[in-house]
């Protein structure tokens, strides 16, 4: 069965773009000493995605609203100053994206990240140019917007229909949100995240290097 070729492909960030892993790693470690609690002794892959605060939550398993603000006002402290410089792109995706520009398609990113972190790991990546949009909780109306409802506020912005689209990610926020919006979805494996066998997508892919040969293949 074919599909509609997607007129825009929207991106996450962590675990589909960029390797930031070890930069968010060092600065939650970071925050946990300062705060003079247990660093996670968890595997912290499975745990992004959902916005810094949503992670130390599970991290410190609690919802202390005065805990939460302190490990989240020094995360941010040690990410934005070093935290972020330990972020890398994929292997290949500078190419896709490239591929997919040239081949018509209009690219967005949606992620759960600060704009303004956002916007300069994608700059120092050289992918900044790649993407008509960025979408973050603080760029969008609606204060701590979650990514479905980033996505709706890009349907709005550029009165598109969800059949023109397709999510990127590698976590089930993303799928989930692409879900809430009628939009079909891309799932990333070699990213952070894991998605049962049983829920549906549009691709399964290795990377997101593998996005345009599947696309192909399907619309051949």
């Amino acid at each position: 069965m074919s599909f509609p070729i997607p007129q825009f492909v929207l991106f996450d960030q962590d675990g589909t773009l960029l390797h930031s892993l070890p930069g968010i790693a060092s600065s939650l470690s970071y925050a946990c000493r300062v705060v003079g609690i247990p660093e996670p002794a968890v595997d912290l892959r499975r745990l992004l995605g959902p916005p810094i605060r949503t992670i130390f939550s599970k991290v410190a398993q609690c919802n202390d609203t005065e805990l939460l603000d302190r490990l989240e006002s020094a995360f941010r402290s040690d990410y934005d100053s070093e935290g972020w410089q330990k972020t890398s792109c994929f292997e290949g995706v500078p190419a896709t994206l490239e591929a997919l520009k040239a081949a018509g398609h209009r690219l967005m990113v949606v992620t759960n990240k600060p704009q303004h972190i956002s916007l300069r790991i994608l700059e120092r990546e050289r992918l900044l140019p790649f993407f008509e949009r960025v979408y973050t909780p603080d760029s969008c109306p609606t204060p701590s917007a979650s990514k479905a409802d980033m996505l709706r506020y890009f349907l709005d912005d550029f009165r598109t229909s969800p059949s023109n689209c397709l999510m990127v990610g590698d976590t089930m926020d993303d799928i989930t949100a692409s879900a809430a919006n009628r939009m079909a979805a891309a799932f990333v494996e070699g990213g952070y995240g894991e998605l049962p066998v049983d829920v549906p997508v549009r691709f399964r892919l290795r990377m997101v290097s593998d996005l345009l040969a599947c696309m192909t293949m399907e619309n051949a």
